[in-house]
């Protein structure tokens, strides 16, 4: 990203709200490409796709132009001021001319989304780490509850942040980066189907692509992993 077209709003919510505002930056196009990626691969109907953490939509603007006739986007944004600035985004954005409903923005946490609707792709822009154990393992088995069986989600985490973490933070904060790492973990070796390292981002990003099963795992009734999230509550 070039730090002249740097968008200051970005970085004054961000430091406001760490909690919904932990990317240090908008993601840049290498990486708005990845997150995307099961939208650009041919489906054989429409999508029904969830974006949560939008941001000032950097990966909305990637979305948009790639929905395919009848596919629909919900939009999910916890900031208010974020999501007044997603709204106009929608409101003026001319591939949905004539079609606004296509596009819905919601001013929202992931968590407290209702089970109306499950979503054939789901992409993440959430800052997980920033998060409680708790709070990390609450997010992604509320993921896996809106994907329809099939159904893929993206996320991304920066790299080296374990490492700038411990050399930086508080023993307790990284104490509680290392706890949401072990949680990420136990979800990918769950469900993980690729993973990409996006070195033309800043700073670099690792994309994660995770799957819920066709069908429920053997003996089990839900498809959280089999895990003690550490950590306290958020």
């Amino acid at each position: 990203m070039d730090f002249r077209t740097m968008d200051w709003t970005f970085l004054t919510e961000a430091a406001r709200d760490p909690r919904t505002t932990g990317a240090l930056a908008p993601s840049g196009r290498a990486l708005a490409r990845a997150l995307t990626d099961p939208v650009r691969t041919p489906a054989p109907g429409p999508l029904t796709v969830l974006e949560a953490g939008a941001g000032t939509g950097a990966v909305t603007r990637a979305l948009i132009p790639r929905l395919s006739p009848g596919s629909r986007l919900d939009v999910v944004e916890a900031n208010p001021r974020f999501a007044a600035r997603l709204r106009r985004l929608v409101d003026t954005h001319p591939r949905l001319a004539g079609q606004p409903e296509r596009v819905r923005v919601r001013c929202a946490y992931v968590e407290d989304l209702p089970g109306e609707r499950c979503y054939d792709v789901i992409v993440s822009g959430l800052p997980l780490t920033n998060l409680t154990p708790d709070a990390a393992d609450a997010v992604m088995a509320r993921y896996l509850e809106l994907l329809h069986p099939g159904g893929t989600l993206t996320y991304f985490a920066y790299l080296g942040t374990r490492h700038a973490r411990t050399l930086l933070s508080s023993r307790a904060e990284a104490r509680r980066h290392h706890a949401v790492e072990e949680v990420m973990t136990a979800y990918q070796r769950r469900y993980a189907t690729g993973r990409w390292s996006v070195w033309a981002n800043l700073p670099p990003a690792r994309v994660w692509q995770l799957r819920r099963p066709e069908q429920p795992d053997a003996g089990t009734d839900t498809v959280r992993p089999e895990h003690a999230a550490a950590g306290g509550a958020r």
